[in-house]
């Protein structure tokens, strides 16, 4: 009896203690859990423990000169960091993931976006910044034209690369090419249009290789049929990709973005009908392909420009006889609407597809055009001012048309009319005489803020 006895006390003391601790154990718990500085602490813990990739990355290392001068030296951790992953074999014993990027950044990116889904990023003002540019201009040779490379010629005043865009009343990451690459893995951005889309394009593949040597980016033009045809200076496009996230870059020449064809095939002198309610073949063959579509049109809808390519009007498949189309302006209005209207009505079967019609890129020529002695010479930057405050855009016939599509507005008219001393200028690789380009910008220049802002919308 005593050892039954026994046996049930000591059971009955065992109990009581293990009910005491668990008492013990809720009580402390409860208010640790329920303090807002306890939590607060551990989170600071654990952020010092693990810094996001944004401080190791992009945080730049500021010191005091010995004249009292504040300088930004480089970061002190490697901003080209690889943008891999190492995955441990899941048969091994550790479990682990080692991430050398962190995932923080797309998840920013995707509450930005949420914050700003009714930002106008054309209404805002340039300040200066002295991270820019975001690229070499000496250094991006496999992707970025001589011509444009204003480091290349005899150009000394480089003020200009210095600049951001800040739009009002919302915000713009900072731009990261392995964000923007993880973002757009297994995508197609295509830009379509004339030599300012080639322009932009070109800014887009210095901004993601970052201005560097990428051997390992495969050209994949021959999927798009972009072969050189024999006799021409240069292919009507251009395709890479990116094989570590499948991203794919590509541009599309079409000044008008009308479909040309050939009056007669056989003949390389032979007048090319361009058909204005139909949209180039390129793009009815490969919308599907795309992601992501840039168009832009304008500087080649000019007496000039038609009567140089041959280009005869056409409407309906047969020759136009609509006087009002004596009007270049009206026949390129009619162009842009009859595009949207046949790219609306198709986003309904490719509802992954993010389109924008970027609207004209304005030119600062001077006391005459490119070919009667006009000029761009000023070097003083933001001598128009440095804002943009107006809510609509300078380009009326874009806005016009794409109101009330699932077409989005790409607005950089007016930004880019404060930005007269970022053309080309005069300067040339090869010194010219009584020439200047005061219609395409250098690189890295004003188109970079371009696609700022278009990756911004995406």
């Amino acid at each position: 009896m005593m050892k039954g006895c026994k046996f049930t006390i000591l059971k009955a003391i065992h109990v009581s203690i293990a009910l005491l601790t668990l008492g013990f154990v809720t009580i402390m718990l409860w208010p640790w859990e329920n303090n807002p500085f306890l939590t607060t602490f551990l989170l600071a813990q654990q952020r010092f423990r693990h810094p996001s990739s944004d401080v190791l990355s992009n945080a730049p290392n500021i010191s005091r000169s010995s004249r009292g001068h504040t300088e930004v030296n480089k970061p002190i951790f490697n901003k080209e960091a690889p943008m891999t992953r190492e995955r441990h074999n899941p048969s091994s014993s550790t479990k682990s993931v080692t991430t050398l990027t962190s995932d923080v950044e797309d998840s920013d990116e995707e509450v930005l976006s949420a914050q700003n889904a009714d930002c106008n990023y054309a209404k805002g003002r340039w300040v200066a910044d002295s991270r820019r540019p975001l690229y070499s201009g000496s250094g991006c040779k496999q992707w970025l034209s001589g011509m444009w490379a204003c480091r290349l010629t005899q150009r000394t005043d480089f003020s200009f690369e210095g600049y951001r865009w800040q739009p009002k009343n919302c915000k713009m990451k900072e731009f990261n090419r392995f964000s923007f690459l993880r973002r757009m893995r297994n995508k197609t951005i295509a830009f379509v249009g004339d030599s300012l889309g080639r322009q932009q394009f070109q800014s887009m593949m210095c901004m993601v290789s970052g201005g560097k040597e990428m051997p390992e980016v495969e050209d994949a033009a021959r999927d798009y049929g972009l072969v050189k045809p024999r006799g021409a200076k240069r292919p009507d496009g251009w395709v890479y990709r990116f094989p570590s996230t499948n991203t794919t870059i590509l541009y599309y020449w079409s000044a008008s973005l009308s479909d040309l064809v050939p009056l007669n095939s056989s003949d390389k002198n032979s007048d090319v009908a361009m058909h204005l309610d139909r949209p180039p073949a390129f793009l009815r063959r490969y919308l599907h392909c795309f992601d992501v579509l840039v168009l832009n049109t304008g500087h080649h809808w000019n007496k000039g420009k038609l009567e140089q390519n041959r280009w005869v009007m056409h409407v309906n498949e047969k020759p136009n006889e609509n006087k009002e189309f004596e009007d270049i302006g009206k026949a390129k209005n009619f162009t842009v609407h009859s595009f949207v209207r046949w790219l609306d009505s198709q986003l309904t079967s490719h509802p992954r597809l993010k389109s924008f019609f970027r609207t004209i890129s304005p030119r600062h020529y001077l006391n005459g055009d490119w070919n009667t002695g006009g000029t761009c010479n000023n070097t003083v930057s933001l001598s128009r001012g440095n804002q943009v405050l107006q809510d609509k855009s300078i380009d009326k016939v874009i806005e016009s048309a794409v109101k009330g599509t699932k077409v989005k507005i790409l607005d950089i008219t007016a930004i880019s009319e404060l930005r007269d001393e970022a053309h080309m200028s005069g300067y040339s690789i090869r010194p010219t005489q009584g020439i200047n380009d005061c219609l395409h910008w250098c690189l890295p220049g004003v188109p970079d803020t371009w696609n700022e802002i278009l990756i911004a919308q995406i």
